[in-house]
């Protein structure tokens, strides 16, 4: 008789067996069910090893829309399989190997409580359809991955790869930007810049676009102004700075403008220590951004608006009707995604087409009522709090490495407050990726100082 409880005979059954399968799925359904059959356990076994770096490479396909910057990228589909990838590597590990702590925390507190009342204001919307569909196709996602991110990252090499994958991919989208600038490609009012505008990306809007640029500046521009780095890499920073900065111009967003000044200001801040200074050097950023970026030339404000006097009267008829929207159902709002297609019953004034709300703020208070206005506020207080703790523990002043991190995330966090005044961002992933990383970071923080204590 034949023992299979020897290590050499479960090895042989468990050859025989999956040779059978394969071979099976070959006859049934050809070479790329079997070689799809065949590479699945590989896969499973990298998802598990490697799955921090599958977490940050969807985050950076997610948020900088990669594949859609480089189209031969797609169909790979690249954004599904690293999801799928982290999502069973988090999985093993919080449920097996328990290498995977969760931990909780006020901020997490507070997103879920807004990420509920979300939920609650997509079943309650005007075009439930719409508000379903933006729910389960992008704020799932974010939900878990502010979890995924704020308990996985525990080490100063992770911050540091998720750090320069971010600038990495700032600065390549941003050469794609210029690129089709000095060609003429995809321009948007024959002046401003857009990226696979054919193919119905995000990237296709100049103000999104902008919005994608303004995240990596603020890491680029830490890195830039990081004692600890070395001058070469401060140099490759100042050059990668330069050309993110030149793609936000390229797409003459007022809002994109805003957010630049607000994180230079940030850094210009840092070093003056003084208000009154570092105002008058944001007033004169602005004025020569905006001629350098010719914004008094641009058509409009959008593709569906003409002139400049249009576009500001535009932005605020916008906010008028998203305030008709909130006191028509002050806990709700009209739902997720239902701006643009309620804009003709709330506005007071009609030009025959809808029109975007054009600012973070306006948007939760349309979509999500006062309550989810009053949620979303306490949680960008909170985020603004953790940095600030953070910012003053003497583990993080001695390290300029941790120092670099905290200020790029607290100069990402102001330029998401200037530029949301012009840019509709509130349930895009830049708010919630900071959220995960600050949460992170302060946890690392604390780790750090308690070893440093003991020793």
């Amino acid at each position: 008789m034949v023992n299979f409880t020897s290590n050499s005979h479960k090895q042989w059954a468990i050859g025989v067996l999956g040779t059978l399968l394969i071979s099976t799925a070959y006859q049934a359904g050809g070479v790329l069910i079997a070689f799809a059959l065949l590479a699945l356990p590989l896969a499973a076994t990298m998802a598990v090893r490697i799955s921090g770096l599958f977490l940050v490479l969807f985050i950076l396909f997610s948020y900088f829309r990669l594949h859609e910057a480089f189209p031969v990228l797609m169909p790979f589909k690249f954004p599904k399989l690293f999801a799928l990838a982290s999502i069973v590597g988090i999985a093993w590990h919080l449920i097996v190997t328990q290498r995977l702590q969760p931990h909780w925390h006020s901020s997490l507190l507070i997103f879920a409580m807004m990420f509920g009342w979300l939920t609650v204001s997509t079943f309650m919307a005007i075009n439930t359809g719409l508000a379903i569909a933006y729910w389960s196709g992008t704020l799932t996602k974010v939900f878990i991955m502010v979890y995924a991110i704020s308990w996985w990252i525990r080490d100063e090499a992770t911050f540091a790869w998720i750090r320069l994958g971010i600038m990495l991919s700032g600065v390549s989208v941003s050469c794609v930007a210029l690129y089709n600038k000095a060609n003429g490609i995809g321009l948007v009012e024959g002046t401003r810049v857009s990226i696979s505008r054919d193919l119905r990306s995000q990237l296709g809007d100049p103000n999104d676009l902008s919005l994608v640029l303004m995240f990596p500046v603020s890491f680029l521009a830490a890195e830039v102004f990081n004692k600890g780095a070395s001058n070469f890499r401060r140099c490759l920073a100042t050059i990668g700075l330069i050309t993110a900065i030149s793609g936000i111009i390229a797409t003459q967003s007022r809002g994109g403008l805003l957010g630049i000044c607000a994180v230079l200001g940030y850094f210009f801040y840092q070093r003056v220590r003084n208000i009154y200074i570092t105002g008058a050097a944001g007033l004169i950023g602005i004025m020569l951004l905006a001629i350098v970026a010719g914004i008094g030339d641009r058509q409009s404000g959008g593709e569906a608006e003409a002139g400049v006097d249009a576009s500001a009267m535009g932005r605020l008829y916008a906010w008028q009707a998203a305030f008709n929207m909130a006191l028509s159902n002050p806990l709700t709002g009209v739902g997720i995604d239902n701006f643009y297609a309620n804009y003709y019953f709330f506005s007071p004034h009609w030009d025959g087409k809808n029109h975007a709300v054009h600012s973070t703020w306006f948007q939760v208070l349309a979509e999500t009522g006062f309550v989810g206005l009053v949620l979303f506020i306490t949680l960008i207080v909170s985020i603004f709090r953790i940095l600030r703790r953070t910012q003053h523990m003497p583990v993080v002043l001695q390290r300029p490495s941790m120092l670099a991190v905290n200020q790029s995330l607290q100069a990402g966090m102001l330029a998401f407050c200037v530029s949301g005044t012009f840019l509709t961002q509130a349930f895009t992933w830049p708010l919630y990726i900071i959220l995960g990383l600050a949460v992170a970071f302060e946890r690392y923080a604390q780790s750090q100082s308690i070893a440093q204590e003991i020793r």
